[in-house]
């Protein structure tokens, strides 16, 4: 494909493509034959290239083992029947790894070295996309920096990268999630609103203890107080009572601007649904719950798209939730998304890159 850049393309001489079980993909597991790499060296960008899928030669002293000075994104590519690629939203994901970039002092990528580099890419290794439903490409762009020195400062040089793995389903099923009331992910003033490798370092080891309880995800409530949900783990949540779609606000910078929320909700309001952007108390939630005017609950996110949510537990109490029909407002709207996702819904929100 034309692109306005110079973009250095190194093909690989042996490719994984017929060796890889497309029938039987492990979420990450499964990586494409190349990736994308550029190096901030003396204030820009530059080297941009295209070279075989490989391990990085790092040495003991790269600032980011030492201080975490990485950020990362997510989003997918599909196929449609005609076997044309459909990029999902890649504009919002540039535009969020800059906001991320701000915040942890890591310069930002401009536009066009993000968008030409990752539709070069997609357009190399085009056959790695699987042409099934619920198959899709998640393509990982990241930034980290590459400085050899341990001084505790931004670092000054930095490599930016986008590799790509075929997928299935993040959630095979629906998940139990209990309510965390201890242990905190983010607070105001923090790194929360930024996909930071450290946010998620954090959050493992609470994790980790819901996982030994039988638990898939924790519902992470406000750093302060504990008592208003904010985020899951790996997705945004939200809740249906009465007829009014419930999910945390972005503005106080403790959870992250995820673009499959933002789709849900813009959908979610031209399906006549009410919808409320404010923090859901645990007492609120609970109270909806034992009242069975919670008629849906489910999280949001590139990975799982919609993660249907059949158990909650709180304050030590677990919840079953009534499995949802067809017509919930949950399957609905995920229908929709594919179907703009996979190019049968014509898709009237400028959302899709096809090429």
């Amino acid at each position: 494909m034309k692109t306005t850049i110079q973009i250095d393309i190194t093909k690989t001489q042996v490719s994984r493509l017929q060796e890889t079980d497309f029938n039987n993909l492990v979420f990450g597991k499964t990586i494409s034959d190349h990736m994308f790499v550029a190096d901030y060296v003396d204030g820009e960008w530059t080297d941009l290239r295209i070279e075989p899928y490989a391990p990085l030669l790092l040495n003991p002293s790269n600032a980011t083992l030492h201080y975490g000075q990485s950020i990362f994104e997510g989003m997918k590519a599909y196929k449609n029947e005609e076997g044309e690629i459909l990029l999902f939203r890649a504009d919002a994901n540039q535009k969020r790894l800059n906001e991320s970039a701000r915040r942890m002092c890591i310069p930002e990528v401009p536009e066009e070295i993000f968008m030409e580099g990752l539709m070069t890419l997609l357009d190399l290794d085009r056959s790695w996309i699987p042409n099934k439903p619920g198959y899709s490409l998640y393509i990982r762009p990241f930034v980290f920096a590459t400085d050899d020195y341990i001084g505790v400062r931004p670092s000054e040089k930095y490599k930016f990268m986008i590799f790509t793995c075929p997928v299935g389903n993040y959630y095979s099923k629906p998940v139990a999630v209990k309510v965390e009331q201890k242990y905190t992910r983010a607070i105001e003033g923090g790194t929360g609103q930024a996909k930071a490798a450290g946010n998620y370092a954090g959050s493992l080891y609470p994790a980790l203890l819901a996982q030994k309880e039988g638990y898939d995800q924790l519902l992470w409530t406000d750093g302060k107080t504990h008592q208003f949900i904010e985020e899951s783990g790996t997705m945004n949540v939200m809740f249906m009572i009465n007829d009014t779609l419930i999910t945390a606000p972005t503005h106080t910078g403790t959870i992250l601007k995820g673009i499959t929320r933002d789709s849900v909700l813009t959908l979610a309001k031209e399906m006549g649904y009410g919808v409320e952007e404010r923090f859901l108390s645990v007492t609120e939630l609970e109270k909806a719950v034992v009242e069975g005017k919670l008629q849906d609950a489910f999280g949001t996110g590139t990975a799982a798209t919609i993660a249907h949510i059949f158990k909650i537990n709180i304050n030590g109490q677990d919840y079953l939730l009534p499995e949802k029909p067809s017509n919930a407002f949950s399957n609905q709207v995920l229908k929709t998304l594919d179907d703009i996702k996979y190019g049968k819904k014509e898709d009237n929100h400028g959302w899709i890159i096809k090429f």
